[in-house]
């Protein structure tokens, strides 16, 4: 998991910590320690991230440089 491309995506849309768990349900605590790689995400926090961040698993964990998300089934966070 890269935990800079959460926090790169997070200030690219100008939301702080607290917005982040306003929209996820994340705990602003977990997530600060999550965006310091104090802490690992669990897979529904990283779905919750993606949704939140407009991107994809993929590109949270590193897998892809595509920042776009794929299209989505109409889940909601």
């Amino acid at each position: 998991m890269n935990m800079n491309r959460i926090k790169e995506l997070r200030k690219a849309k100008g939301y702080t910590q607290v917005k982040v768990q306003m929209l996820t349900g994340i705990d602003q605590s977990d997530y600060s320690k999550i965006e310091s790689g104090k802490r690992y995400l669990t897979f529904e926090q990283c779905r919750k991230l993606a949704l939140a961040l407009d991107t994809s698993m993929d590109y949270l964990a590193g897998l892809t440089e595509e920042k776009k998300p794929y299209p989505r089934s109409g889940s909601s966070i």
